[in-house]
Protein backbone atom coordinates (compact mmCIF):
# COMPACT_ATOMS: atom_id res chain seq x y z
CA UNK A 1 0.00 0.00 0.00
CA UNK A 2 1.38 3.39 -1.00
CA UNK A 3 0.19 6.59 0.67
CA UNK A 4 0.74 10.03 -0.80
CA UNK A 5 0.00 13.39 0.83
CA UNK A 6 -1.94 15.51 -1.68
CA UNK A 7 -1.79 19.29 -2.11
CA UNK A 8 -4.12 20.03 0.82
CA UNK A 9 -2.74 19.17 4.27
CA UNK A 10 -4.44 16.07 5.68
CA UNK A 11 -5.82 14.73 2.37
CA UNK A 12 -4.16 11.51 1.19
CA UNK A 13 -4.25 9.28 -1.86
CA UNK A 14 -4.02 5.59 -0.98
CA UNK A 15 -2.93 3.15 -3.66
CA UNK A 16 -3.53 -0.46 -2.70
CA UNK A 17 -1.27 -3.37 -3.55
CA UNK A 18 -3.19 -5.40 -6.14
CA UNK A 19 -2.45 -9.10 -6.56
CA UNK A 20 -3.57 -10.32 -9.99
CA UNK A 21 -3.50 -13.93 -11.13
CA UNK A 22 -5.24 -16.08 -13.72
CA UNK A 23 -8.49 -15.95 -11.73
CA UNK A 24 -8.63 -12.15 -11.47
CA UNK A 25 -7.20 -10.08 -8.62
CA UNK A 26 -7.25 -9.47 -4.86
CA UNK A 27 -6.58 -6.35 -2.81
CA UNK A 28 -7.40 -4.97 0.61
CA UNK A 29 -9.96 -2.18 0.44
CA UNK A 30 -9.35 -1.33 4.10
CA UNK A 31 -6.79 -2.28 6.72
CA UNK A 32 -6.97 -0.12 9.84
CA UNK A 33 -3.60 -1.27 11.20
CA UNK A 34 -1.73 -0.30 8.03
CA UNK A 35 -3.49 3.06 7.79
CA UNK A 36 -2.97 3.90 11.47
CA UNK A 37 0.71 3.00 11.11
CA UNK A 38 0.99 5.69 8.41
CA UNK A 39 -0.52 8.30 10.78
CA UNK A 40 -3.07 9.60 8.31
CA UNK A 41 -5.97 9.08 10.74
CA UNK A 42 -6.29 10.29 14.31
CA UNK A 43 -5.27 7.43 16.63
CA UNK A 44 -8.80 7.22 18.06
CA UNK A 45 -10.59 7.03 14.69
CA UNK A 46 -13.67 4.90 14.45
CA UNK A 47 -15.59 4.30 11.26
CA UNK A 48 -19.27 3.91 12.06
CA UNK A 49 -20.93 3.68 8.67
CA UNK A 50 -20.27 2.56 5.09
CA UNK A 51 -22.20 4.33 2.31
CA UNK A 52 -22.60 3.66 -1.38
CA UNK A 53 -24.21 5.64 -4.18
CA UNK A 54 -24.73 5.08 -7.87
CA UNK A 55 -24.36 8.09 -10.15
CA UNK A 56 -25.01 8.32 -13.84
CA UNK A 57 -22.45 9.94 -16.11
CA UNK A 58 -22.76 13.72 -15.71
CA UNK A 59 -23.90 13.71 -12.08
CA UNK A 60 -22.27 16.11 -9.65
CA UNK A 61 -22.81 15.37 -5.96
CA UNK A 62 -21.73 17.89 -3.37
CA UNK A 63 -20.07 19.79 -1.98
CA UNK A 64 -21.19 18.25 1.35
CA UNK A 65 -20.00 18.24 4.95
CA UNK A 66 -21.36 18.07 8.48
CA UNK A 67 -20.84 20.89 10.95
CA UNK A 68 -19.12 20.33 14.29
CA UNK A 69 -19.48 18.55 16.60
CA UNK A 70 -20.66 15.98 14.04
CA UNK A 71 -17.99 16.54 11.40
CA UNK A 72 -16.97 13.43 9.46
CA UNK A 73 -13.79 12.16 7.90
CA UNK A 74 -14.35 10.11 4.75
CA UNK A 75 -12.38 7.30 3.15
CA UNK A 76 -13.68 7.21 -0.44
CA UNK A 77 -13.25 4.90 -3.41
CA UNK A 78 -14.88 3.98 -6.74
CA UNK A 79 -15.34 0.20 -7.18
CA UNK A 80 -17.08 0.69 -10.55
CA UNK A 81 -16.69 3.64 -12.90
CA UNK A 82 -14.70 6.85 -12.86
CA UNK A 83 -15.14 10.12 -10.97
CA UNK A 84 -13.29 13.32 -10.36
CA UNK A 85 -13.33 13.69 -6.59
CA UNK A 86 -13.20 17.14 -5.00
CA UNK A 87 -12.13 18.19 -1.50
CA UNK A 88 -12.46 21.81 -0.34
CA UNK A 89 -10.62 23.00 2.77
CA UNK A 90 -13.09 24.66 5.15
CA UNK A 91 -10.78 24.84 8.16
CA UNK A 92 -10.81 28.54 9.07
CA UNK A 93 -7.31 28.35 10.60
CA UNK A 94 -5.81 26.62 7.54
CA UNK A 95 -3.56 28.48 5.12
CA UNK A 96 -5.48 26.55 2.43
CA UNK A 97 -8.94 27.73 3.53
CA UNK A 98 -11.21 27.88 0.46
CA UNK A 99 -8.79 25.95 -1.74
CA UNK A 100 -9.72 22.69 -3.44
CA UNK A 101 -8.11 19.70 -5.06
CA UNK A 102 -9.33 17.41 -7.81
CA UNK A 103 -8.41 13.73 -7.87
CA UNK A 104 -9.41 11.03 -10.36
CA UNK A 105 -10.69 7.86 -8.71
CA UNK A 106 -11.66 4.84 -10.78
CA UNK A 107 -12.08 1.10 -10.92
CA UNK A 108 -8.76 0.62 -12.75
CA UNK A 109 -6.30 2.13 -10.25
CA UNK A 110 -8.51 1.23 -7.26
CA UNK A 111 -7.05 4.25 -5.45
CA UNK A 112 -8.78 5.65 -2.39
CA UNK A 113 -8.74 9.11 -0.87
CA UNK A 114 -8.85 10.12 2.79
CA UNK A 115 -10.66 13.40 3.37
CA UNK A 116 -10.44 14.49 7.02
CA UNK A 117 -12.91 16.48 9.07
CA UNK A 118 -13.03 20.12 8.07
CA UNK A 119 -13.44 19.57 4.33
CA UNK A 120 -16.40 19.78 1.99
CA UNK A 121 -16.54 16.86 -0.42
CA UNK A 122 -18.12 16.13 -3.76
CA UNK A 123 -17.52 14.41 -7.05
CA UNK A 124 -18.40 14.42 -10.74
CA UNK A 125 -19.24 11.10 -12.42
CA UNK A 126 -17.21 10.85 -15.64
CA UNK A 127 -18.80 7.45 -16.32
CA UNK A 128 -21.70 5.66 -14.66
CA UNK A 129 -20.15 5.00 -11.24
CA UNK A 130 -20.59 3.37 -7.89
CA UNK A 131 -19.08 5.50 -5.15
CA UNK A 132 -18.29 3.88 -1.80
CA UNK A 133 -17.11 5.51 1.41
CA UNK A 134 -16.55 5.01 5.10
CA UNK A 135 -17.40 7.84 7.50
CA UNK A 136 -15.94 8.55 10.92
CA UNK A 137 -19.11 10.06 12.38
CA UNK A 138 -22.83 9.45 12.37
CA UNK A 139 -25.01 11.39 9.97
CA UNK A 140 -26.89 14.14 11.79
CA UNK A 141 -29.48 15.87 9.58
CA UNK A 142 -29.43 18.93 11.85
CA UNK A 143 -25.73 19.46 11.08
CA UNK A 144 -25.83 18.59 7.38
CA UNK A 145 -24.41 21.39 5.25
CA UNK A 146 -22.58 22.13 2.06
CA UNK A 147 -21.19 24.63 -0.41
CA UNK A 148 -22.70 25.17 -3.83
CA UNK A 149 -20.92 23.18 -6.53
CA UNK A 150 -20.63 26.24 -8.81
CA UNK A 151 -19.46 28.77 -6.18
CA UNK A 152 -17.59 31.44 -8.18
CA UNK A 153 -15.10 32.03 -5.34
CA UNK A 154 -13.98 28.39 -5.67
CA UNK A 155 -14.14 28.31 -9.48
CA UNK A 156 -13.87 24.51 -9.61
CA UNK A 157 -13.29 23.33 -13.20
CA UNK A 158 -15.83 20.51 -13.23
CA UNK A 159 -14.80 18.22 -16.10
CA UNK A 160 -18.26 17.48 -17.49
CA UNK A 161 -21.09 19.11 -19.40
CA UNK A 162 -24.82 18.26 -19.44
CA UNK A 163 -24.78 18.25 -15.64
CA UNK A 164 -27.23 16.37 -13.45
CA UNK A 165 -27.49 18.09 -10.05
CA UNK A 166 -30.04 17.59 -7.27
CA UNK A 167 -32.32 20.43 -6.18
CA UNK A 168 -30.74 20.20 -2.72
CA UNK A 169 -27.24 20.75 -4.13
CA UNK A 170 -28.42 23.63 -6.34
CA UNK A 171 -29.70 25.41 -3.21
CA UNK A 172 -26.56 25.05 -1.07
CA UNK A 173 -25.02 28.34 0.10
CA UNK A 174 -21.93 29.99 -1.29
CA UNK A 175 -18.73 29.73 0.76
CA UNK A 176 -19.02 33.36 1.89
CA UNK A 177 -22.54 32.67 3.22
CA UNK A 178 -21.47 29.78 5.47
CA UNK A 179 -21.39 30.08 9.21
CA UNK A 180 -18.80 27.55 10.32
Amino acid sequence: MQIKQLSLQGVYLITPDIYPDNRGYFFETFNIDKLLKENIFPANISFCQDNESFSRQGVIRGLHFQKDPYAQGKLVRVPIGKVIDVAVDLRKDSPNYGKYLLQKLDDVSKEMMWIPKGFAHGFAAIKDSIFSYKVSGKYMPSHDSGVRWDDPSLNIPWPITNLIISDKDRKLPLLEELSL
